[in-house]
């Protein structure tokens, strides 16, 4: 292919009133420059949850390449090989004026900044991590999108959200500046809308209106380009695109089942109340990896809930919630009721790993090998309101810069030095402090 010009990496398929982005091919990079080429972009995917980790379940016994899955850790299992358990990191920032440990630890997950105990509009925290990670890139101008901010639920907007601390710090784990919470997307279509099946702007409201009515795949729309685009394409790239496209209808049959309905005119469409997390936590999963393949984003955040989510978890079995099940009281019914949630979250988690490690860039490398994939929540413990040893899980070498397949013991240190490496890996510049502790990188975070 040498002689073929190579495509644009921001090259789109067109059909009748529709867009579709394109995964990252091999006709993106020239060959004629492949010597040249730079290494695949590194990615960062952050999933928290909230309430704490029932730890006594979590956290390894052995350390280093020693270590062995715990029962809530078991999920895992297939993917053991690419994850660095840390223990140990403390998060000083989260700790309240009072109570509010969960807003308050949430406020401060990503920017270990402490946040302003405000019930009002004058809340104040601090730039997060993710953030500054994202607007690093979006120098490069690289990718359409600098940063991607999804979640399960909205939560309210205004007013108290935990003992006086205001809703934003409960429902934000992504902040481009001490004002402003970058506010996340819980509605699954409407981000496969903005991301894979924008509308050309081109395009007449009846053509929107017709794609709307019957349902149709975005893939039907834009078949005939695509056809002629393979035309061009070498074999790989070929079988490439086919396994993209089935990718894309695969999710878009989810979102069916979903109900989801897209924005029409700009309307807000609240999120269906009865909606099962178990469905709507995979298809966000789905949309990561699909934005990370396509190279649409190389920076995306996620909440499975909220901070002091007290959701029903009637699919595990359980009547009371979240929240309630946190403050256990050390009954071993709680604790049963915890394990079952922490394991399960981490079941969507390991899901999110597996897609990443099966999935393909341009150059055939596994997404995960160029991924750092963050879990984490703002409290250890949901009884004592503890912000010491908190759960910590990264996927993912992101091109070497992490060390993987141990646990690594780290007691007393600021998470936000955890963040100064991850924050290099990802190629951020001149970083050595960070939030309101951060003095230097993790010591043995590479290895």
């Amino acid at each position: 292919m040498s002689h073929k010009r190579p495509l644009s990496r921001r090259t789109f398929l067109r059909g009748t009133g529709a867009l579709m982005a394109l995964p990252l091919l091999e006709r993106m990079v020239s060959t004629a420059h492949a010597a040249e080429a730079p290494l695949a972009p590194r990615r960062l995917a952050v999933f928290y949850v909230p309430n704490g980790i029932h730890m006594q379940k979590w956290l390894p016994a052995g350390t280093g390449a020693a270590w062995e899955l715990t029962p809530t850790l078991q999920p895992l299992a297939t993917v053991k090989s690419d994850v660095l358990v840390i223990s140990g990191l403390t998060n000083d920032a989260g700790r309240p004026d009072g109570d509010g440990h969960h807003a308050a630890g949430t406020a401060a997950l990503l920017s270990c900044m402490k946040a302003v105990k405000t019930e009002g509009t004058d809340f104040r925290a601090g730039i997060s991590m993710d953030q500054v990670i994202a607007r690093h890139l979006a120098q490069q101008k690289a990718t359409r999108f600098a940063s991607l901010e999804l979640g399960n639920d909205a939560g309210r907007g205004i007013g108290n959200c935990d003992s006086g601390y205001a809703c934003p710090y409960a429902n934000n784990i992504s902040w481009a500046g001490p004002r402003t919470p970058m506010a996340k997307e819980v509605r699954p279509k409407a981000v496969f809308d903005r991301l894979f099946g924008g509308m050309d702007p081109g395009s007449t409201q009846a053509q929107v209106e017709k794609r709307r009515a019957y349902g149709l795949s975005i893939i039907d729309f834009v078949r005939e380009d695509a056809t002629s685009l393979q035309k061009q394409l070498g074999v790989t790239d070929q079988r490439k695109l086919e396994e993209y496209f089935t990718s894309v209808r695969d999710l878009e049959k989810q979102l069916e089942v979903l109900g989801q309905q897209v924005p029409v005119c700009g309307a807000q469409v609240s999120p269906v109340d009865n909606e099962d997390p178990r469905a709507k936590t995979k298809a966000m999963m789905d949309l990561i990896v699909l934005a990370f393949q396509c190279d649409l984003t190389r920076v995306a955040t996620f909440m499975l809930a909220n901070a002091r989510s007290n959701k029903v978890y009637g699919f595990l079995g359980l009547s009371g919630g979240h929240h309630a099940y946190s403050h256990h009281q050390f009954v071993p019914a709680n604790f049963d009721a915890l394990s079952r949630i922490d394991r399960w979250e981490v079941e969507q988690y390991a899901y999110l790993v597996r897609r990443l490690k099966e999935s393909r860039d341009a150059s055939g490398a596994s997404l995960l090998d160029s991924s750092m994939v963050y879990f984490t929540s703002e409290l250890e413990d949901g009884n004592g309101h503890i912000h010491r040893n908190l759960p910590v899980l990264i996927a993912g070498r992101c091109g070497g810069a992490v060390g993987t397949n141990r646990h690594l013991r780290a007691t007393g240190l600021p998470i936000a030095n955890l963040y100064i490496s991850m924050m290099r890996a990802m190629g951020v510049p001149g970083i050595t402090t960070f939030g309101s502790d951060g003095t230097g990188e993790l010591p043995g975070f590479g290895g």
